[in-house]
């Protein structure tokens, strides 16, 4: 008589479904948190259902963007930190769109990992929470995917998805750039989430550091210095186009300010910018020393400091800077737009803090 075979389930095969309802009983509450009255349906159904307030737009035009956090995910699972990580995923596709003046409206989340772990779920859900309340966004849907084999024991990937609006007359795309304007930029926290692949190499490969060490520079630990969130600039542009015409805007990702400020110039106009009108932050400074990195390289790589740019005629300049004033941020005039190549040209070198 044969034996009976052994009965197997999903579990057998690596995917927990009891961990997934845990976690999902941890998360509902956290996604509550950023719905509003557009949001037609609760969490678990097959589809997210948002309705659109059309009104005061005569045009109105969907805005959307997709995006992961990149390398930044190894030091997630480096130092076990993982409500961070939601905030630089939301606050990265936000200000994407955000450039063609776009507000968000609602944000959808992948999350992939070989075997779940709910609080790990639980925290990463966190930080997508919390990124989409302080942009006021809600977050409607998402998937969390089981897969054993497919990721190494403790790491997980996570992408996202933004749809914002705007009227048509109102969208930002460059096209009113014009020769003399003024180029402004807002702060970055440090390095968002770009150039992780080259700053771990330097950091961990190079200077030979630990999470736990002390960042040069920096007056912080190595975690605490790399694991700073993204900024969301959406909520101060908002008010700030209000006030001023901007004739376009550029966030500063991967390629730095030399690749992304040239994808909004108009044909037969380039930008000026002069690197000695801000301090650089000191993260900086410690990857630039410790990797002999270029200047060229740095500023095509890293944010260098300035995590959002934006256009501005010439008489609009102390309006805008008044406005940045009163609401207690800072920002620099650090150039202008002129005649030529559509590309960036730079004046000095990058004047870094504490030198």
């Amino acid at each position: 008589m044969s034996e009976k075979k052994k009965s197997l389930s999903y579990r057998d095969a690596g995917v927990d479904i009891d961990a997934a309802n845990v976690a999902l009983a941890g998360i509902k509450e956290l996604v509550k948190r950023t719905y509003n009255d557009q949001v037609l349906c609760d969490i678990g159904t097959f589809g997210a259902m948002y309705l659109l307030d059309l009104q005061n737009m005569e045009e109105p035009v969907l805005v959307s963007s997709v995006d992961g956090v990149g390398t930044k995910l190894k030091l997630a699972f480096m130092t076990g930190k993982h409500d961070t990580v939601g905030i630089d995923l939301v606050s990265h596709c936000v200000n994407d769109i955000l450039v063609q003046g776009a507000r968000p409206l609602f944000f959808l989340d992948y999350f992939a990992v070989g075997k779940l772990e709910p609080q790990v779920a639980v925290d990463v859900v966190r930080g997508l929470s919390a990124g989409c309340r302080f942009a006021g966004c809600a977050l409607i849907g998402g998937e969390t995917a089981e897969m054993p084999d497919m990721y190494q024991p403790g790491e997980y990937d996570l992408a996202g998805t933004i749809v914002g609006i705007v009227d048509r007359k109102k969208i930002v795309d460059g096209s009113a750039i014009r020769e003399g304007d003024v180029i402004i930029g807002l702060p970055s926290t440090g390095l968002h989430t770009n150039g992780y692949s080259l700053a771990r190499k330097i950091t961990f490969e190079v200077a030979g550091l630990g999470a736990d060490d002390p960042m040069p520079y920096t007056g912080r630990t190595v975690a605490e210095a790399l694991m700073e969130p993204h900024v969301a600039y959406a909520k101060l542009m908002q008010v700030i186009m209000k006030l001023v015409d901007v004739h376009g805007m550029a966030h500063i990702t991967g390629g730095g300010i030399t690749d992304n400020f040239p994808r909004i110039l108009p044909e037969g106009l380039g930008a000026e910018v002069d690197l000695g009108t801000w301090e650089v932050p000191g993260i900086f400074r410690f990857l630039q020393e410790t990797g002999n990195v270029e200047e060229s390289e740095m500023l095509r790589t890293f944010n260098v400091g300035q995590g959002f740019m934006f256009v501005v005629p010439p008489d609009q300049v102390e309006k805008a800077t008044e406005a940045f004033e009163l609401t207690g941020k800072h920002c620099t005039v650090m150039g202008r737009i002129v005649k030529g190549e559509s590309r960036v040209s730079y004046k000095g070198n990058l004047r870094y803090a504490g030198k």
